[in-house]
């Protein structure tokens, strides 16, 4: 599968991979980091951002795809529907089917309430599904929840809300056993004990793992325990907008049938976002390992009905997307391949960093490895540099490859490529929206009765997220959202419903001179090919 240019470069990798596998390269120093990053990293470029001219970010900067979503035209803004007839009606809706929401939704049940999920596409197809690597928990005897806090804070450029990473590590061990009691296998060694890794800014091993499909491990169990327990699961159907109440409090949300465009009512005590992330709006052009519906729907309806975002100008590049074949471009190559110890490479075969810096020093990293030269160059002219997977069974003994990243080892060998003989050709893929929907540790947002939880909340990873504490955050504060959301259901009543704040945002685009050209929230990508006439 490999063209001779790149074989050749592959026996420079070979030649040296005994000594690169023995090496361990030090570690960048704080100002080394700082100026990779500034140099490098996608968030520092100011020509691809603009600044929000409406709503409650007003005077603050974006994505420009993000910015032009959340600053176009409802798709209810001709034909508001009439809610005085509701299609449904439940205490807690939860729309989003992953595993924050999956999680909500099994707290809000044990809560006594009643709950209803709505989904784009179908419960499980989310980006926990496809979450590779693991889920942090300090529940060893030579880690605390204390050290996973520093790592957290830190790794995050110290622009996390404390108070939200405090509860993200305090409650990360009784995570780990909440998913084992509900079937969640996790890799063990033969006495039972949880094996654990490092990842990307760990300073223990707390990486708990299902071989390379720990989220797909994790979402399986969720959604057999939701349809388990009967929840109500309203699959292809996406909220377009949310209902207010006549006392400005979030009361449910319009819903489009994806199949059929029918516009349907939900009147709900109280809504929690989990939608997700971002990966598909594509933002600089750049690949992303998502799936097909993260288009950054949470965080257009939330701040619609005026509910403000906190670092939505960062965005987490993961430094091992798949650059070779085409057919995977931009597909997670887990950073589990890198703790198992698999070094980065160039195209000369050399170690050009540790390979376990944060993910946006190391992504940051192999951009500037690849403008110095340095890199490998593909048929369809992308670039990237090697991830030496064969190193890993030179530490850890033959079989390991295929025991601890099946997947991985599945994935590639489907093109010809094996990795436990070949390395892998890597570029940052889009992965992981930092920021989102600011939140309180109840996971209400300013709106009351409006909560939101998972990638579609910020605040808990600050600028960066460290691998693992993606499916950590969907479970602690997908539960969270769940508790706190079914106990505020039990004291509220419902008034009039109504869209007016449609009406009202519609103005305030119209007072800035803002003429759209497209309708929000995006649903889905549009990958159909434009033929000129």
């Amino acid at each position: 599968m490999y063209t001779e240019e790149m074989l050749e470069s592959i026996k420079k990798v070979e030649a040296k991979r005994a000594e690169n596998a023995a090496m361990e390269p030090r570690r960048m120093t704080a100002e080394e980091k700082d100026q990779v990053l500034k140099e490098n990293h996608p968030d520092y470029r100011e020509d691809q951002f603009d600044v929000l001219t409406v709503g409650p970010n007003k005077g603050e900067k974006a994505p420009k795809e993000l910015v032009k979503m959340l600053q176009s035209d409802s798709r209810l803004k001709d034909n508001l529907p009439d809610l005085s007839c509701p299609d449904y009606e439940t205490d807690v809706l939860i729309i989003g089917g992953g595993g924050a929401g999956a999680s909500a939704a099994i707290e809000a049940d044990n809560a006594g309430e009643k709950v209803m999920i709505v989904t784009k596409l179908r419960i499980g197809d989310a980006n926990t599904m496809m979450a590779e690597g693991g889920i942090q928990a300090a529940d060893k005897s030579n880690d605390s929840p204390a050290q996973h806090f520093l790592d957290c804070y830190g790794g995050g450029h110290f622009a996390a809300d404390k108070e939200l990473v405090y509860k993200l590590v305090t409650e990360a061990p009784d995570g780990i056993e909440w998913l084992q009691d509900l079937g969640v296998e996790f890799d063990k060694d033969a006495e039972g004990n949880m094996i654990t890794t490092h990842g990307g800014g760990t300073s223990r091993k707390r990486m708990h793992a299902a071989k390379d499909y720990s989220g797909a491990e994790i979402m399986r169990t969720l959604r057999d325990e939701v349809l388990n327990r009967k929840i109500p699961v309203v699959d292809f159907t996406s909220a377009i907008e949310l209902i207010m109440d006549d006392k400005g409090h979030c009361a449910g949300a319009v819903l489009m049938n994806m199949e059929t465009g029918e516009i349907l009512i939900a009147k709900a005590k109280v809504v929690i976002i989990a939608t997700g992330g971002a990966g598909r709006m594509h933002y600089q052009g750049f690949p992303t390992s998502n799936h097909y519906g993260a288009t950054a729907d949470g965080l257009v309806l939330a701040y619609r009905v005026g509910a403000p975002l906190r670092e939505q100008y960062t965005l987490q590049y993961h430094p091992t997307g798949a650059a070779f074949p085409e057919q995977i471009f931009g597909a997670l190559v887990t950073e589990k391949v890198r703790s198992l110890g698999a070094k980065l490479v160039n195209v000369d075969g050399e170690v050009f960093m540790n390979p376990l810096e944060t993910r946006d020093v190391t992504a940051s990293t192999v951009i500037r490895e690849c403008r110095r030269g340095k890199q490998v160059d593909t048929p369809t002219g992308g670039q990237g540099v090697w991830l030496d997977a064969p190193m890993i069974d030179i530490i850890h003994g033959e079989g390991t490859i295929e025991k601890r990243i099946p997947a991985m080892l599945r994935m590639f060998l489907k093109y010809g490529i094996d990795i436990r003989k070949q390395p892998m050709l890597i570029y940052p893929t889009l992965h992981y929206q930092n920021g989102g929907v600011k939140v309180g540790t109840d996971s209400q947002t300013c709106v009351e009765n409006l909560f939101v939880a998972g990638e579609a909340a910020g605040g808990v990873h600050g600028e960066n997220r460290l691998m693992g504490n993606s499916l950590l955050d969907v479970i602690v504060f997908g539960r969270n959202a769940g508790k706190y959301a079914a106990a505020k259901a039990k004291t509220v009543e419902v008034g009039k419903l109504t869209l007016d704040h449609v009406a009202k945002f519609e103005k305030e685009l119209a007072d800035a001179g803002i003429q759209p050209d497209e309708v929000s929230p995006k649903l889905l990508p549009d990958y159909t090919r434009k033929v000129n006439d």
